[in-house]
């Protein structure tokens, strides 16, 4: 990010980070704390590398990890991580060609150490240990609303049907009671799922089967919006390329941190980040080098 962007979280971060001297030494300052943490997570480093690049020890580096992610995620994420302007997002996708969308939901596996007990439950169907990271995005890929924290053989629809997200839907709470008429039905804002979500009155997903002329034209302008989510996963990965590395934390920070990196995802496509292809192409390289345990192994256990 550019130097004006990271003044200005730090100046945010502040309050929650600020420590007083002591007479054995000074207190790392916030702009120095901030730094580490942007460091380690936007770069697949080891504690040694970074805590040579910053002239601090290794138990530093940890704890200014996690004392970053816990602040913004208290101070920042009920900020950045919001629904905002409705019609703004409707208008948005309505020039991608489908009316009346408010989002497009979909989720991601994040790549974890294997933990030392109920690894098998961990175990998603790509072969890896995972927690999987659940988002509704806007036109423009920004996180609207996340759920964090289920185990990665967890199935999707499940992860769904259990999130605050879904209760808010199914009440009419969520989006502004807002209507148009299609040949005659009355449609709500919805939102795009894959095939793998349930269908409901809020809630689009493609066809299946085989399918007429407009029902393919239907999937293709569906899969057309619904790409958002799947380019904001790839953004936040390629920027924050500690989510390719099997965080190795606990099974309670792992969720602190991937909330930290939503709402950074947020705060840099916000702000107008420079955001570079090649970032996404090295990021997929090093996610297809990580050999895969041996899933037999695991379930034997």
């Amino acid at each position: 990010m550019r130097k004006g962007t990271f003044m200005e979280l730090c100046d945010l971060l502040s309050p929650a980070l600020k420590r007083k001297n002591i007479k054995m030494r000074a207190a790392l300052t916030v702009h120095k704390r901030v730094a580490i943490a942007l460091w380690m997570l936007a770069t697949p480093d080891s504690y040694r590398s970074v805590w040579n690049q910053f002239g601090v020890g290794k138990s530093t580096v940890g704890a200014a990890v996690m004392q970053v992610a816990s602040a913004i995620t208290e101070l920042l994420l009920s900020r950045v991580v919001t629904l905002g302007n409705v019609q703004v997002i409707v208008d948005g996708f309505a020039a991608m060609a489908f009316p009346n969308c408010g989002g497009a939901v979909d989720g991601t596996h994040i790549p974890i150490l294997g933990p030392e007990h109920q690894g098998s439950k961990y175990l998603n169907r790509k072969g890896y240990f995972s927690m999987v990271l659940q988002a509704l995005v806007d036109h423009k890929g920004h996180f609207t609303n996340i759920n964090m924290g289920w185990l990665g053989k967890v199935h999707g629809a499940r992860i769904f049907r259990n999130s605050g997200l879904f209760q808010l839907l199914q009440e009419g709470t969520y989006f502004p009671d807002q209507k148009i008429t299609v040949r005659d039905v009355e449609m709500p804002i919805v939102i795009l799922g894959d095939p793998a979500y349930p269908l409901m009155p809020w809630l689009m997903k493609p066809y299946t089967g085989i399918l007429d002329s407009s029902q393919d034209l239907f999937n293709y302008r569906l899969s057309k919006c619904r790409m958002v989510v799947e380019c904001a996963f790839g953004h936040i990965k390629a920027r924050w390329r500690s989510l390719l590395t099997r965080l190795d934390l606990s099974k309670t920070n792992i969720p602190i941190v991937i909330t930290s990196c939503c709402a950074l995802h947020n705060i840099c496509e916000s702000k107008g980040e420079t955001f570079m292809v090649g970032w996404e192409v090295k990021a997929n390289r090093l996610a297809a080098d990580y050999t895969q345990p041996d899933t037999r192994t695991v379930r034997r256990v």
